[in-house]
């Protein structure tokens, strides 16, 4: 098989869907890997290294599209790449078709085949895709929420840790999912107060014996919530309902009643965001206000490390590429209950339920 990487088109998007590494495995098993010139240079990888590995170099998307049978990306198709769609083609990607109609409509008239990491599921539970960029994102959130809280970048001027007889600042991380328990620890490890919520008290148990006592965990209810970010100096939105929008836990009225200079973090916005006043925004411009706090919603958060990110991510979805390589779309979805899990679109028939609630499509059960 054909499998076919292009460099990424999302603003200030600087992974790469497949390291050497991965082109190597892939390789060996007798794919032909085709890889769109310097589409690793963000990631620190260069052409000749896809080439040692037994890749081949093609000079541009067209070539990558046009020619191959598996696509493989880090982020959703931008409208600039939806000509590539086609049908008999099988794209395996982050989607997150449940905040953009247009992609959505995108996916099923070109008649392709669609599978979103985000959506790849385990029968315990696990989304192994999406786990290590979720890891990521919530390391970031809380260096951050930090940089932003800076007077002279328009924040309260608080430190995170605080000194020695001086209040550190106050962090509410609602979701306690792997972007959550992440960024708790992280801002637990600055030094910072930290407050996580989540309605699922089983959740709550395992963060409680995680942390022993260095975080305090509260249960998720609209009255508690509220409380929780009016107490905020920060607040870190790790919401995940899987292949759905995300709920709006925290409400414009809340947010007008923060503190001014205070910090929200939206982790969420791929899916829609769990603020109301939640908008995308990239790395070349991160943030905005409301009222008289500072909202940071970027949609590609692991893009800004790349170098982590890309190897990160290749070491998630590399099984999954090579059985789909191996196999074929539809042996390799009817065979594996996780990767079928994550299948979106089919021969351009939405097939995710979630998806076709947020957008009011028809769907059909998938029977890879």
């Amino acid at each position: 098989m054909r499998v076919g990487v292009p460099r990424e088109t999302k603003n200030n998007e600087y992974r790469v869907a497949l390291t050497p590494a991965g082109a190597r495995e892939l390789h060996l098993r007798g794919h032909e890997v085709l890889v769109e010139t310097n589409a690793g240079v963000g990631s620190a990888i260069e052409n000749d290294e896809y080439v040692l590995a037994g890749a081949r170099i093609v000079s541009s998307a067209d070539d990558v599209w046009g020619e191959s049978d598996l696509v493989l990306k880090v982020k959703e198709p931008t409208s600039e790449e939806y000509r590539q769609l086609r049908s008999g083609l099988t794209l395996f990607t982050y989607l997150h078709l449940a905040a953009s109609r247009e992609t959505t409509e995108a996916l099923m008239s070109s008649g392709i085949n669609a599978i979103g990491y985000e959506m790849v599921q385990t029968d315990d539970g696990r989304l192994p895709l999406l786990a290590p960029m979720s890891e990521v994102a919530g390391a970031l959130a809380p260096q951050i929420a930090a940089h932003a809280m800076l007077k002279p970048n328009g924040g309260r001027g608080m430190l995170f840790g605080g000194v020695t007889g001086v209040y550190a600042a106050q962090v509410v991380v609602i979701g306690a999912g792997a972007s959550g328990m992440r960024a708790a620890q992280i801002a637990a490890g600055m030094q910072a107060r930290v407050v996580l919520m989540d309605n699922n008290i089983a959740a709550l148990a395992a963060a409680d014996h995680f942390f022993r006592g260095a975080v305090q965990t509260v249960v998720a209810t609209t009255d508690s919530v509220e409380r929780a970010v009016l107490a905020a100096d920060v607040v870190i939105g790790a919401v995940l309902v899987r292949g759905a929008k995300a709920p709006h836990v925290v409400t414009n009225e809340m947010v007008a009643a923060m503190k001014p200079g205070s910090v929200l973090v939206d982790l969420a916005v791929d899916q829609g965001g769990c603020f109301e006043d939640t908008r995308p925004t990239s790395h070349d411009d991160p943030t905005y206000r409301v009222h008289g706090s500072i909202f940071y919603a970027v949609s590609n958060v692991p893009g800004a490390v790349p170098a982590t990110s890309t190897v990160a991510l290749t070491n998630a979805t590399l099984p999954y590429a090579v059985a789909l390589a191996d196999r074929g779309f539809e042996t390799a979805t009817a065979t594996d209950r996780a990767l079928a899990a994550g299948v979106n679109v089919a021969g351009g028939t939405l097939v995710a339920e979630a998806v076709a609630a947020a957008h009011g499509f028809e769907w059909q059960p998938f029977g890879g």
